[in-house]
């Protein structure tokens, strides 16, 4: 990777980090990782920040990262997070090793992060005194939108999407549609489902309403899945095998890995049976429940499946 400058705003808790919102990002000519912190006469000078109050818990710091190493501290974390969701690197292509570890879990609130105990202590004040004041979500990621908006995407419900999500043109997220951060679509693309972390769907592909990629995160699957071009996995359906380009799995079916899958011709004559893992990737493939028999199936998609163009015109 070519050297990264980064200057953003950090929220402080005495001498921690809580979070950074980077505003500036571009080629640096250092040649290894480091953290500094801006004081107020070259920060004042950054034309970004021109005739802005810098609030007390706030710092300016600039991150240069030039090697992609494992993460050992907030500001690497929050810069590697907004480089994906910029969509400077894809999904799997920086190293996010130990970012559960450096990260701690923290309300996302309407007044910015917060320790849990303080995010308590404000809902009794604002229960008091009737001010408004929202918690968003509990997690060691934030919501992707409290720190960009992607162009040309809609996200029904915001907090269903973390910091770290990489968001093609013409994607829509809807309300029960998920994307974790290193995770995401090419564009245009509809996320009615949990698009898990590592998976990403390539363009003009549909996960339907409460589907499943399977990620690798629980240890439970060691398969990173992709989705092909102009794919669909059906309603309540999952995959944890990747797709090829033009496939479709039937509502309902869960593809594992280790599903006995068996092939049938065109003329629905059966061929042979064999694991999903060895059909991962493949393309132009049709999965099915045969109702009958309880068999998983598998043929040649005929059908060529296409979104309705006009939900992913999100201008």
């Amino acid at each position: 990777m070519k050297p990264i400058k980064a200057l953003g705003i950090a929220t402080m808790l005495n001498e921690k980090v809580l979070d950074v919102f980077y505003f500036q990002i571009s080629e640096s000519d250092q040649n290894k990782n480091s953290i500094t912190k801006l004081d107020e006469d070259a920060y004042s000078k950054l034309a970004d920040l021109k005739d802005l109050k810098i609030a007390e818990n706030k710092e300016i710091i600039e991150v240069n990262l030039a090697e992609d190493k494992k993460i050992e501290d907030v500001p690497t974390a929050f810069l590697k997070l907004h480089l994906i969701s910029l969509k400077q690197f894809k999904p799997n292509e920086l190293n996010l090793d130990n970012i559960f570890n450096v990260l701690e879990t923290l309300a996302w609130t309407s007044k910015g992060p917060m320790m849990l105990n303080d995010a308590q202590k404000e809902l009794l004040v604002s229960k008091a005194n009737g001010s408004n004041f929202k918690i968003n979500s509990v997690d060691k990621f934030p919501p992707l939108t409290d720190y960009i908006i992607p162009e040309k995407v809609r996200i029904a419900d915001t907090a269903r999407v973390r910091l770290g999500a990489y968001l093609g043109e013409g994607t829509t997220v809807m309300h029960a549609g998920f994307v974790n951060f290193n995770a995401g679509t090419e564009g245009p693309n509809m996320i009615e489902g949990r698009v898990s972390s590592k998976v990403f769907l390539s363009k003009g592909s549909d996960l339907g309403g409460g589907a499943s990629t399977m990620g690798t995160l629980s240890g439970g699957n060691d398969q990173v899945v992709s989705i092909g071009e102009n794919s669909l996995v059906g309603a309540n359906s999952g995959v944890g095998i990747s797709l090829g380009a033009n496939c479709i799995v039937e509502a309902g079916l869960y593809l594992t890995a280790g599903s006995k899958v068996t092939l049938l011709d065109d003329e629905n004559n059966e061929l042979k049976t064999l694991k999903a893992l060895e059909l991962s990737g493949v393309s132009n493939m049709l999965f099915l429940r045969d109702s009958v028999s309880g068999k998983i199936i598998g043929k040649a998609n005929n059908t060529n499946f296409s979104l309705n163009e006009i939900l992913h015109v999100n201008n």
